[in-house]
């Protein structure tokens, strides 16, 4: 594994702060990691079970998403010309190799995510007996 200092050295002149940055923006913009984990977990759907499956999403949005994973090369659409048409949805290997990531973020919400909200809680309380001083 790179280390930032290491990252940073070779990226010298970058004007990229964080090397990772294009990957968030692929991966975790809006929607894209529900949709990814879906097809993962629940193997090749079809729009409508892809839609169901996700939840609060809308058709417009999900069809957005759906072309833009393709084009990033981690979806793959099967299109089979029957009456009626069909149209299938699966993870490519490519978009199959973040698997690890997201078991590690989700090891990492089941551990961390209640500290989290302790941490939140805390603070807003904290908050709230200095907004009581200053009144």
């Amino acid at each position: 594994m790179t280390s930032p200092e290491a990252a940073h050295a070779a990226g010298a002149g970058s004007r990229q702060a964080c090397p990772i940055a294009p990957v968030l923006d692929i991966v975790f913009s809006r929607w894209t990691t529900p949709i990814l984990w879906t097809l993962h977990a629940f193997g090749t759907q079809r729009f409508v079970e892809l839609h169901r499956n996700i939840g609060g999403i809308t058709p417009k949005v999900l069809t957005q998403r759906l072309r833009q994973l393709e084009r990033d090369g981690l979806v793959i659409r099967t299109y089979y010309p029957e009456v009626p048409p069909r149209v299938e949805y699966q993870i490519s290997e490519l978009g199959s190799s973040l698997a690890p990531l997201f078991a590690s973020l989700f090891d990492w919400s089941t551990g961390h995510l209640p500290l989290v909200e302790q941490a939140r809680q805390e603070f807003d309380a904290a908050e709230e007996q200095a907004a009581a001083r200053n009144r």
